[in-house]
């Protein structure tokens, strides 16, 4: 199948992510990979600055992880997880309570980032209303966040920003606090928890948890917070008997410099997210963990908890999870994770003084470069293809999440050709929205 059928059987057939059904846009056929570079159909090579979506943190078709799936498959690809258990899973549950805050002790295996927050929201309503306080089953949130497509995740979205206005007027009505302002790098300001506290005060009773993405929001706006807005959040959980959920699902696994994000603020939620990268970016899997105080909780008078995934801790995803998170704690990953964090910073830095650029930011391996204007996405997509990167950016957002293993050399390329198609925004109307 050459590149020109690929495309044609692509459009024809195929729906993708935010993408018109009615009229698809040109999607660039890959029919290989290795390390951090992407090999399309007809030849060319790409430079992924995306780690398809922040979640191969160790490259493209690493032998470690190809050999934990071809291990595994010769034993057993899927068992079912009601009734049964099996090594990979015991390992990897194992795995994740001794590397994440220690009071987490429970692990609920799920398919997806999305679905790992459904069970999170669930945890905190049935552990409320095995309390006796069916009242408490709503959600407080920040505006800007983002935390998944499906129902009950999207009702804790953004209304705006996070994509999902289209149905506003069906998901579960979430309180919404004003997004941190105090950005990660700045002196702390009281004033910035003031609208927090205030809807928190005036609703705990209906609260049964605060669910935010800890010190990086993602995909509702790249935006890097004071871990102290997050140690005043635990605190004002404690105070007024709310659970906290943290959504480590893009953080998690060193994103941000720290094994979990959370570990800037030196925070212990009450559950867990993770995801995307728990796998190495091999398949789609998820952990929601929680406490031991919460799951005895959910069990008083013989409670079950109601949620059973048919693919739960699928022994071929636990067996590259395993692998992988085994692979990352070989990393020295304070340096690994400096370097990149250097090298975007040095790299990005011409972006400051152009015109068009509002902001340019970096955090660990997550680079940013927010202009004034969005930018019109299927040309700029293009014209990054051309120059030999993956870069996909949203709105007004032009931002990097490379794999881990990227070298200098990469990573200088890689950055040079956002700094020049930046450059070509400021010079031309064609790439920009206004």
């Amino acid at each position: 199948m050459d590149f020109d059928e690929m495309v044609r059987i692509d459009q024809q057939h195929c729906l993708h992510p935010y993408s018109s059904p009615s009229k698809p846009g040109v999607s660039v056929p890959v029919v290989g990979a290795e390390g951090v570079r992407l090999l399309l159909a007809d030849g060319r090579e790409l430079i992924d600055g995306m780690a398809s979506w922040w979640c191969v943190i160790h490259g493209y078709n690493h032998p470690k992880l190809n050999q934990a799936l071809q291990d595994q498959i010769s034993k057993m690809s899927h068992v079912m997880f009601g009734g049964i258990t099996h090594p990979q899973a015991l390992t990897l549950a194992k795995k994740l309570v001794d590397i994440t805050p220690v009071k987490l002790q429970k692990v609920f295996f799920s398919d997806s980032g999305s679905v790992a927050v459904e069970v999170a929201i669930k945890m905190a309503i049935q552990y409320w209303a095995a309390l006796g306080k069916c009242n408490k089953n709503r959600m407080l949130t920040v505006r800007n966040g983002y935390h998944g497509d499906t129902f009950g995740a999207m009702s804790v979205c953004d209304p705006v920003t996070g994509m999902h206005h289209l149905f506003s007027d069906i998901v579960v009505k979430q309180y919404f606090a004003d997004a941190p302002k105090c950005r990660y790098d700045s002196v702390w300001n009281e004033a910035d928890i003031k609208n927090f506290k205030d809807i928190l005060e005036k609703n705990y009773e209906k609260i049964a948890a605060v669910i935010l993405e800890p010190i990086v929001q993602g995909a509702g706006g790249m935006r890097f917070y004071a871990p102290e807005y997050l140690r005043q959040i635990r605190q004002l959980c404690d105070e007024y008997d709310v659970l906290l959920i943290v959504d480590e699902i893009a953080t998690g696994f060193g994103r941000t410099g720290k094994l979990f994000a959370c570990e800037h603020a030196g925070v212990t939620p009450d559950i867990i997210c993770l995801g995307k990268a728990i796998t190495g970016g091999y398949m789609s899997f998820a952990a929601t963990m929680t406490t031991n105080k919460v799951c005895d909780g959910i069990g008083r008078k013989n409670g079950v908890f109601m949620h059973g995934p048919t693919f739960m801790a699928n022994p071929l995803a636990c067996s590259v999870a395993n692998a992988s998170i085994d692979l990352l704690l070989t990393y020295n990953l304070q340096q690994m994770i400096g370097e990149i964090e250097n090298g975007l910073e040095e790299g990005l830095a011409p972006c400051r003084d152009m015109p068009g650029v509002c902001d340019v930011r970096v955090l660990g391996a997550i680079g940013v470069v927010e202009m004034k204007n969005s930018v019109d996405l299927p040309k700029i997509q293009e014209e990054f293809v051309r120059r030999g990167v993956w870069v996909r950016p949203f709105g007004r957002l032009i931002y990097l999440m490379p794999p881990f293993v990227i070298t200098r050399s990469e990573l200088e390329f890689l950055t040079k050709q956002v700094v020049e198609v930046v450059s070509s925004l400021a010079s031309s109307s064609s790439l920009n929205r206004q």
